[in-house]
């Protein structure tokens, strides 16, 4: 089992920057692929972006140029970089990470971003 805590959500001004962190933690695990995921109210949840073991990213076109992901292999831990947050980045965030075994993922509880205009 993979337990995962997110921290750094919070309520920021537009335009205003925020790092949200996950710490993976549990039993032995081969972590591939780290990713954060986003859902505003009414919304489906949405990829924001993804990393993986090698360094590969991923960006959704609504935040690229603004976000940045990056990861501490030997920490297990991902972050996520937001600046220049707009009203629509608003939404609850969440960690997730895929492992080797059996290519299971496993998500974070969230964290609230609140962005305001």
């Amino acid at each position: 089992q993979v337990q995962l805590v997110e921290s750094g959500g919070g309520l920021v001004q537009a335009g205003g920057s925020l790092r949200l962190s996950c710490a993976a933690s549990g039993r032995p695990f081969n972590i591939l692929d780290m990713a954060w995921y986003r859902q505003a109210p009414g919304k489906q949840r949405e990829l924001v972006a993804s990393m993986s073991r090698g360094g590969s990213t991923y960006y959704a076109d609504s935040v690229k140029g603004r976000f940045s992901i990056s990861r501490e292999n030997a920490k297990n831990t991902a972050y996520l970089q937001m600046n220049s947050l707009n009203f629509e980045d608003t939404a609850v965030y969440y960690c997730n990470v895929r492992v080797a075994y059996l290519l299971q993922d496993y998500w974070g509880q969230g964290t609230q971003v609140t962005v305001s205009s």
